[in-house]
Order: C-alpha cells, then sequence, then structure tokens
C-alpha cells in the first residue's frame, strides 16, 4: 500500500509561484498537482520551467499546460464536450427548453504526455503507460 502526504501550498497570484516551488522542495515534496485556475491558465509555461529546474513530475488537468512544457495531464476531452455541447444547441434551436435538458457528465478524458519534459528531469514513461496515451509529445 502507497502512503502518500499532501501539502497544499497556496498560490495567490504569478508572483508567488517561485515560492510555491521552493516550499514544495523545502517539505521534499515527489510530485506536483496543478489544480485548474486562472492563475495557472495564464503561466502555465512559467509552471512547467519551475517544474523541471525543481526536477518534479507534475500532472495538470489541461493538455494545454503539456504544450507548454508540462509533463502530463489527465482530465476531459475538451474537443469531446465541444461536441457534446453542439448537440445542446441543436436541441435548443429546434425548440427544447434549456432548463429540461439533462444535465451531463463528461465521459472521455485525455492522458496526455511530454516526453521532452520526462527527458528533462530523468524520469522514463513505462512503455504500457505510454501504450495508453491518447497523444504523446515528442
Amino acid at each position: 500500500m502507497f502512503k502518500v502526504r499532501l501539502q497544499y501550498v497556496d498560490v495567490e497570484g504569478p508572483t508567488n509561484l517561485g515560492a510555491a516551488f521552493q516550499a514544495a522542495s523545502k517539505e521534499r515534496a515527489d510530485a506536483v498537482l496543478v489544480l485548474e485556475a486562472p492563475v495557472f491558465i495564464n503561466q502555465r509555461t512559467q509552471i512547467a520551467e519551475l517544474a523541471a529546474k525543481s526536477r518534479f513530475p507534475a500532472i495538470y488537468s489541461r493538455a494545454e499546460n503539456v504544450e507548454a512544457g508540462g509533463l502530463m495531464s489527465y482530465g476531459v476531452s475538451v474537443t469531446d464536450l465541444f461536441r457534446r455541447a453542439a448537440g445542446y444547441v441543436d436541441k435548443i434551436l429546434k425548440g427544447a427548453m434549456p432548463a429540461d435538458l439533462p444535465v451531463e457528465q463528461p465521459t472521455k478524458f485525455d492522458l496526455v504526455i511530454n516526453l521532452k519534459a520526462a527527458k528533462q528531469i530523468g524520469l522514463t514513461i513505462p512503455p504500457n503507460v505510454l501504450a495508453r496515451a491518447d497523444r504523446v509529445i515528442k
């Protein structure tokens, strides 16, 4: 059984990001989970660089973070959400009342892995994990 100790680091703005990674290093964190927030989306390149500099494997919920240099993401497929939203638009345009339409949960999730980021921190991604990825950035 794995024992995981979680540490929450509060980040109030872009100027606080470096201090957050320093705090994680000081506490000997093994990895970083970057939660979804506007400050993190707007600073995704800086966060990826800080994670690499600190040699932290970091996982995100959005593929944009991986495209900006982050290690990996696992989250809802935005493409699938847009496709499903089009179905709602179609129903509304055909006369359905929005309040009468059911709320649906996401059903498709994407795993995106950045091999360049993995190499930067000295991490080898197992072949079986790469095989499960929806997209691998080389």
